[in-house]
């Protein structure tokens, strides 16, 4: 884990930018799709790491930005290219835009400078979607990434945002997975390699310490 000092210098308040990956009802939510995943999220308190995060950066003038995966109706546009997408177009609860299910789940604030992203298509956050774009038209050196799953999108995320020259700061208990402990593997084996890892309370000292100077 990095220093306090360390940590902060990376933080920048001006070129650091809070991403929040399908931290949505229809995934996290009671109703979710994903029950054992919205569980974990909800259990291991990852998804109240997230909003408390989400209000920090609210505080420190920090860019916040919601990923959130959703698709049409009738289904044009989206992929069928993978196993994930076709058992997802049988789920119970679908990830329709208009519905609930695609809004930010509570805790979760959504501040009126926040931005919303949602993409119809694939499985990243950044690829393919407005979200690198809006980074660096903001000016963004450092991505923190929380949310959800650390199966798929987190990861997704994180090596697209590398790829792309972003420093990558990851909150290991402000993310989830199935099973749970699948997480914490992942985070060892293969995030370790490419981000920062550090804690939501680490992350908060660092933010309020910039409050208070």
């Amino acid at each position: 884990m990095p220093s306090h000092e360390q940590l902060s210098e990376l933080l920048d308040p001006a070129t650091t930018v809070l991403l929040t990956v399908e931290c949505q009802q229809g995934v996290v939510g009671p109703d979710s799709a994903l029950p054992e995943l919205a569980e974990e999220a909800r259990s291991s308190g990852a998804l109240a790491n997230v909003a408390r995060l989400v209000r920090a950066a609210h505080d420190s003038g920090v860019q916040v930005v919601h990923a959130i995966a959703e698709r049409r109706p009738d289904g044009r546009g989206a992929n069928r290219n993978a196993r994930l997408f076709r058992a997802a177009e049988r789920l119970p609860v679908q990830q329709l835009s208009g519905t609930t299910a695609v809004r930010p789940a509570a805790p979760i604030e959504v501040a009126e400078e926040d931005f919303v992203v949602r993409r119809l298509h694939g499985l990243s956050p950044i690829q393919g979607t407005d979200v690198d774009p809006l980074l660096r038209n903001l000016g963004c050196r450092t991505l923190v990434v929380t949310g959800v799953s650390a199966n798929v999108a987190i990861p997704n995320a994180v090596f697209d945002a590398v790829n792309r020259g972003y420093t990558v700061v990851v909150p290991t208990d402000a993310i989830a997975g199935v099973p749970s402990d699948y997480t914490p593997a992942m985070i060892r084996n293969t995030l370790a390699l490419v981000a920062t890892l550090t804690t939501t309370g680490d992350l908060l000292a660092v933010l309020s310490a910039r409050r208070r100077g």
